[in-house]
């Protein structure tokens, strides 16, 4: 279909996105428009919500997993926001859409008291201690992806600023803000330690293994399982886990959803919106507890 390589276009040049995550919008687009097309439904301008709520539960009846069915619903939406845009359809059906709470998947996160347990759990009298404090701190602090955590750069911090430039996914550069305790930590670990550990070609890398070379991504979760069974969090906890108590806790603070989605670099903010649901279980639990007709 002529409207969905138009837009497959539009990502490639203008938003820069993979060539992975370019090939699964047009797998779920390109589905979609075939089972409308063998409903007699040609043009993306004749699709109405009713249709798309089929096609929905038709993808359930399949056994797709929740998660790749809001994919495919998320596709179609940013694909009818853009149409909208370029004025090739009037109508977005995709806003009449919504699937069932029962299906969400809400992301792991951590208590606030939990993240003050697992930041405070490295040793000061271990070798690697300012390392490994400035890597939590600053993986708490930004919501950094591992994958952007293990290349970020020396020269991507601007400590007077108090921001890190990140490249995400797809090559795109975002800046995240830092809290003075990472910024901190990391002055301390890239002064006094990280010089003494550098060995060959680190290609600027900020975190360093024992043998001086960048930090791998296996290196992070183990050191990561390290101080969450010292700080005794009972929880399934990995890498992205920090990032989603980064999302969520300011959410309960009170963020603005879109800022959350520029500092977690999400490309659509139907895949930052899955937090709004973390948040009003988090106020909802906050109700029960403090109003006394709860």
């Amino acid at each position: 279909m002529k409207e969905i390589e138009a837009f497959i276009d539009h990502l490639a040049l203008e938003r820069g996105l993979s060539p992975r995550t370019l090939d699964a919008y047009r797998r779920d687009l390109s589905a979609c428009f075939a089972w409308l097309a063998e409903r007699g439904v040609q043009r993306p301008g004749d699709v109405g919500a009713t249709e798309l709520r089929e096609y929905v539960y038709h993808l359930k009846d399949r056994g797709l997993q929740p998660t790749s069915i809001r994919r495919a619903l998320s596709a179609l939406r940013t694909f009818y926001g853009w149409l909208v845009g370029e004025g090739l359809v009037v109508m977005d059906p995709t806003e009449r859409v919504e699937l069932p709470r029962t299906w969400r998947r809400l992301p792991g996160a951590l208590a606030r008291d939990e993240v003050e347990r697992l930041l405070d759990a490295p040793d000061p009298a271990e070798k690697l201690y300012w390392r490994d404090k400035a890597m939590l701190e600053f993986a708490y602090a930004s919501g950094v992806r591992v994958g952007e955590l293990t290349t970020i750069k020396v020269r991507d911090v601007l400590f007077e600023d108090g921001l890190a430039v990140v490249f995400g996914k797809g090559s795109r550069e975002r800046i995240v803000p830092v809290g003075r305790a990472a910024l901190r930590a990391l002055d301390v670990y890239l002064r006094e330690v990280r010089p003494r550990l550098a060995r060959g070609d680190t290609q600027g890398v900020i975190f360093l293994n024992a043998r001086g070379q960048p930090l791998s991504r296996m290196g992070v979760w183990k050191i990561l399982r390290k101080y969450v069974r010292r700080a005794n969090i009972r929880k399934r906890v990995t890498p992205h886990t920090l990032r989603h108590s980064f999302a969520t806790h300011l959410l309960e603070g009170g963020a603005d959803l879109a800022a959350v989605q520029e500092m977690l670099g999400h490309a659509d903010i139907a895949t930052t919106q899955v937090y709004t649901h973390v948040e009003r279980e988090y106020l909802r639990q906050v109700h029960r507890e403090f109003h006394p007709r709860a």
